[in-house]
């Protein structure tokens, strides 16, 4: 997780309020009204739908079908990784899969909650959402490195070539067979200011990733990161052109932080929303939106805000995420260890967001609409 950014001036007379946070304050986005899309117009957001107990999924397909509209579920799970607390998570993970709601689970360096998830998808068949990543440092015949970021003084492709064989050879051999079914990440937070040198890079590990049968994730960008000219850059240009061709292999992942627990919707969307931005290059170089991962999410790397303020600031964020298709999944942080005293806060949402998991659901536009942020901010 990234420390604080200088964020453009956004003026007092842009702050709004949203019905569901009451109290949180909203700011106009940096994102420009000019449309892509040839409709021209923005869609609406999406219909919420609640029920008291678990919903009946093909009733819910059905009503959702007979509106011209589709069903889309609660995206927002969970980032663990060693040490921590994550008890309950199997519990969470169970109920979620005999709904078949898909789970959404980010791991860094501990492949249990990844291996627990893939069995029940497997066996289910319900498209269940798992990030792994490897974090820390290393050593071999080149020297010491990171497993978080590639060799900024190679050639990307070099460089992308000697990190991709570093995390080969500590990909949990548990995960191999079943690669295919895991999102794998091998940078994290890397700097924006080489966004050029970094998709040629990601370009390259693409290509490798392909070859070898794995799901990509590239970049894994800070929150507020990277700045809107380096999507539109050449080969950051070339590289959203290359995502197009395999969406369901080629993704980008992006971490969204509001840095205070007071509110998820501090500054929004230049932190929380920022994906907006990404999606907006890629409509106005024409080419489709890229399959993207939400792999780090929330407010401060060790604090949450109390539960009943953050499960109302989730239902606010799971209703701006199920908008977009391409947004397949978001990691709340934290779990796992290391970070204060963040697992044991973040313990206490298993049970509820396993609950609004499987209680909500929401019917989505089919038709891709022009961007506008603003839609998800309520007068």
């Amino acid at each position: 997780m990234a420390g604080y950014l200088l964020l453009p001036t956004v003026p007092d007379e842009a702050v709004q309020t949203a019905s569901a946070a009451p109290s949180h304050q909203f700011f106009l986005p940096f994102i420009s009204a000019t449309c892509f899309q040839p409709s021209g117009k923005v869609n609406p957001p999406p219909i919420v739908q609640n029920s008291v107990g678990p919903f009946d999924l093909y009733a819910a397909q059905s009503q959702m079908s007979n509106q011209g509209l589709d069903l889309a579920f609660n995206k927002i799970g969970f980032h663990t990784g060693s040490g921590g607390n994550r008890n309950g998570i199997g519990d969470y993970f169970r109920q979620l899969d005999a709904r078949r709601v898909p789970i959404v689970i980010k791991s860094a360096d501990d492949a249990g909650p990844i291996y627990e998830v893939l069995q029940l998808a497997k066996a289910s068949g319900v498209p269940h959402v798992m990030i792994f990543r490897r974090t820390g440092r290393g050593s071999d015949e080149h020297g010491s490195f990171n497993y978080d970021v590639p060799d900024y003084s190679l050639s990307p492709r070099e460089a992308a070539n000697r990190h991709w064989v570093r995390h080969m050879r500590v990909f949990p051999p548990e995960l191999y067979q079943d690669r295919s079914m895991i999102w794998l990440e091998t940078i994290n937070e890397v700097d924006k200011n080489r966004s050029e040198w970094l998709a040629e890079f990601a370009i390259e590990t693409g290509k490798l990733a392909l070859r070898d049968g794995f799901k990509w994730a590239a970049f894994g960008w800070s929150a507020g990161e990277p700045e809107p000219e380096h999507w539109r850059s050449p080969k950051m240009v070339e590289f959203l052109r290359f995502i197009e061709a395999h969406p369901h292999r080629l993704a980008i992942a992006l971490h969204e932080y509001s840095y205070t627990k007071s509110e998820i919707t501090n500054i929004y969307p230049y932190l929380v929303g920022r994906f907006h931005d990404l999606f907006k290059a890629a409509d106005q170089y024409n080419i489709a939106r890229p399959t993207v991962l939400i792999t780090e999410w929330g407010w401060e790397y060790q604090n949450i805000p109390p539960h009943g303020q953050a499960l109302e600031e989730i239902a606010w964020a799971s209703k701006m995420y199920a908008s977009y298709p391409q947004i397949k999944g978001v990691a709340i942080w934290y779990l796992g260890g290391n970070f204060g005293d963040i697992h044991n806060q973040t313990q206490g949402l298993i049970a509820p967001v396993g609950d609004f998991s499987v209680q909500t659901y929401y019917g989505v536009t089919r038709v891709q609409g022009c961007l506008d942020p603003d839609i998800f901010v309520e007068d």
